[in-house]
């Protein structure tokens, strides 16, 4: 299973924001930092507004920021809220699916087995859990040499 980008820039920003605790961040200054495009990355922060996990300022010294502790930011629900298609085969959706092996094939049920063992993993940590232990501080300073080069 691969995620999509949109789902990967918003972790992407999440960790970015992790790492910024103390002030708003521009969407300039996090695509800059990660070398990808701002207007994606304005669709994301749009997304993760709506989803109430991160707070948009508009103006001139406007940004974004965490809209909550990093401790109530479970990475499971993120990409719940960012994937676009969590349906990783046809015949996970029944109004489009065209196989005609559906009515006898298990290996749905395998497949759905596999998802939620994947989200499984995925609620068991929190956006505290990746900024642990120094690591908010080495992002930023990966970010800082990035952002000055």
């Amino acid at each position: 299973m691969q995620l999509t980008l949109h789902a990967d820039y918003a972790l992407r920003v999440l960790l970015y924001l992790g790492s910024h605790p103390d002030r708003v961040v521009s969407t300039q200054e996090i695509s800059k930092g990660y070398g990808i495009s701002k207007h994606h990355l304005v669709r994301v922060v749009q997304r993760l507004n709506e989803a109430g996990y991160v707070n948009i300022t508009a103006g001139r010294h406007g940004g974004v920021a965490l809209a909550r502790g990093p401790e109530h930011i479970r990475i499971g629900d993120v990409v719940r809220s960012t994937e676009t298609n969590l349906a990783i085969v046809e015949c996970f959706d029944m109004k489009t699916n065209a196989c005609v092996i559906a009515p006898v094939c298990h290996l749905k049920g395998v497949l759905q087995d596999a998802l939620r063992g994947f989200l499984s993993v995925l609620d068991r940590y929190t956006l505290e859990d990746l900024m642990g232990q120094g690591r908010a501080q080495r992002l930023a300073a990966v970010f800082g040499r990035k952002l000055h080069q």
